[in-house]
């Protein structure tokens, strides 16, 4: 009994670990047609800090200005292939951009 308990913990703790690696990352799940409703609105659980690593790891450099908005996307400006671009990211670490 000791043991399938043992086993049960080490899965959950297991499957948790996994959850919390992935639940930021960006949601694949977006479809097409969805796209084009991005940033998607949303409970925003990333900080300023967190926001910018994500958008400059998404290319861009120069990130600022980022303020999140009423709907809990973070927006400002950003530079990318040398042109500056209005950037946003959503809770689910989309990050989209407009010139």
């Amino acid at each position: 009994m000791r043991t399938l308990i043992a086993v049960l913990a080490a899965l959950l703790l297991h499957g948790g670990l996994a959850f919390a690696q992935t639940a930021a990352a960006p949601d694949p799940s977006v479809q097409p047609s969805e796209a084009k409703k991005l940033p998607l609105e949303g409970a925003n659980s990333f900080t300023e800090e967190q926001a910018r690593a994500r958008i400059e790891n998404a290319g861009f450099s120069q990130v600022a200005e980022l303020k999140k908005d009423e709907r809990g996307v973070w927006r400002g400006a950003a530079v990318k292939d040398g042109k500056t671009v209005a950037v946003a990211l959503d809770y689910r670490g989309n990050v989209v951009h407009s010139e």
